[in-house]
């Protein structure tokens, strides 16, 4: 068995915490979407930031790969120890260390989640906004620098990670920015380490930034004859400046896909899921500019959400779409892609994107949160089938390719991951290799989540 004498040493360290068991390695070895089951050698579960360090060192000392572990939600196989060794689970590291009221901070633990960050900011009148969806733990958003449905508002990880604890390869634990609003000081480590998916470290400690909850809040779904005019609605409510909280885009066939999970009546065309929030009379207004823009570009059926019951229920659809699509197809799971352009080339890159799929014979419900010209195709396919897997990993590779023709990236939410390792020299060229440079200098032994995101010789 390989690492031995690491899991002995880890086992004298934190005893039961670390396990061997089936099922353990079973549960850190699957991916939400199509990569192979991939099981690491051991899981553990750290309790403290000392432990972290300690745990890392142990394994830097055997050169044993150490791969993090948040709530497994990540879609481009970020979590999976394709080198075996051991899968760092921080779930018990999930506790709020403080929050500061007057600054609009949070100090938080990475496996602490979003939804149970909020459910502690509840009496505060302050809430943390970054919503991929999933409920994710607060480090692996942060490592994978995630964001969402309310991006067009509140920006992504990046915007709202303010401070960190991380421990580097060989065990030692820094510190990186801080509660200031601002800072000159050298370069900008915490935006290093915010999307590295835990290459470059372990982040066991954040200090992010939050927001006041809104007045008010009103949300609304409409629905449009072809995709061109919701994605030119789109377009034209971002050039205008109305403030939107969440805009959100889903096709005629992921609306036949909500109407079967949820019951609901939907008419089965394009359609946008829109969110505002402030005072009373601003989201009354924007609301209205709002409505008269969808009404110029031939919108109708508005369906307004009028109570939090009702807003809770259009967002859960929405969050939902992956495994109602999965649902959709009995048999099947999902190649999940998704690229960024800029919203200029937003209705061009999801016409050729729409006759792509078509083309190739696939099931591809897109959604997409659009107000930032980001979108997903959820590429259905059989499970088992190598043939169609292949025409769904080409058809991917081509939405990338598209994305950068039009001025985008590979990848504006999901990540890299091992999924789309491949294209980076596509996209960055020289730049990729700049990126691994910095892997070598700060992991020179590649242990920490080795096979994700740039390649580096061992």
């Amino acid at each position: 068995m390989p690492h031995e004498q690491t899991l002995s040493d880890l086992a004298g360290l934190l005893g039961p915490r670390l396990s061997r068991a089936a099922a353990d390695l079973a549960q850190h070895g699957t991916s939400e979407t199509w990569f192979p089951q991939t099981p690491p050698d051991a899981v553990a579960w750290p309790e403290t930031a000392e432990e972290v360090a300690r745990v890392v060192a142990i394994c830097a000392a055997h050169r044993c790969p150490v791969t993090a572990w948040g709530t497994g939600t990540a879609l481009e196989g970020h979590a999976l120890a394709v080198k075996g060794g051991v899968s760092l689970d921080l779930s018990r590291m999930n506790r709020v260390l403080e929050i500061r009221t007057g600054d609009l901070q949070a100090v938080v633990q990475p496996g602490l989640t979003r939804e149970a960050l909020n459910t502690e900011l509840r009496a505060t009148g302050l809430m943390f906004p970054v919503d991929p969806g999933a409920n994710a733990s607060l480090g692996g958003m942060a490592a994978t620098r995630a964001s969402g449905t309310t991006t067009v508002r509140y920006g992504t990880m990046r915007d709202n990670v303010m401070a960190l604890q991380v421990v580097l390869a060989d065990g030692r634990v820094i510190r990186t920015g801080s509660g200031a609003r601002k800072s000159s000081s050298g370069y900008d480590l915490t935006g290093l380490f915010v999307g590295s998916e835990g290459t470059l470290g372990i982040i066991t400690e954040m200090t992010l930034r939050l927001h006041g909850q809104p007045e008010a809040i009103s949300a609304a779904v409409c629905a449009f004859d072809d995709f061109e005019a919701a994605v030119q609605t789109v377009i034209a409510t971002i050039q205008i400046g109305i403030p939107m909280a969440r805009i959100e885009f889903v096709d005629e066939t992921t609306a036949a896909i909500f109407n079967r999970a949820n019951g609901t009546a939907l008419p089965e065309k394009p359609q946008l899921m829109v969110e505002f929030h402030g005072s009373e009379s601003a989201v009354a207004e924007d609301a209205r500019r709002f409505g008269e823009i969808v009404a110029e570009m031939g919108g109708a059926h508005f369906d307004w959400a009028t109570t939090t019951e009702d807003r809770a229920r259009l967002w859960k659809m929405r969050h939902g779409a992956y495994r109602a699509a999965i649902a959709f197809r009995p048999g099947s799971m999902g190649l999940v892609t998704d690229i960024c352009v800029p919203i200029s080339r937003l209705a061009e890159v999801v016409r050729e994107t729409r006759a792509d799929i078509a083309a190739a014979g696939l099931s591809g419900p897109i959604v997409g949160h659009v107000g930032d010209g980001n979108f997903h195709a959820v590429l259905l396919i059989e499970r088992g089938n190598a043939a169609e897997l292949a025409t769904a990993k080409a058809l991917a590779r081509r939405m990338a390719e598209r994305a950068l023709r039009l001025g985008g990236t590979i990848t504006g939410e999901h990540g890299v991951g091992m999924g789309k390792t491949g294209l980076m020299a596509l996209e960055h060229g020289d730049a990729w290799e700049v990126m691994a440079r910095i892997k070598r200098a700060l992991d020179p032994d590649g242990i920490l989540n080795p096979g994700k995101v740039v390649e580096v010789n061992r």
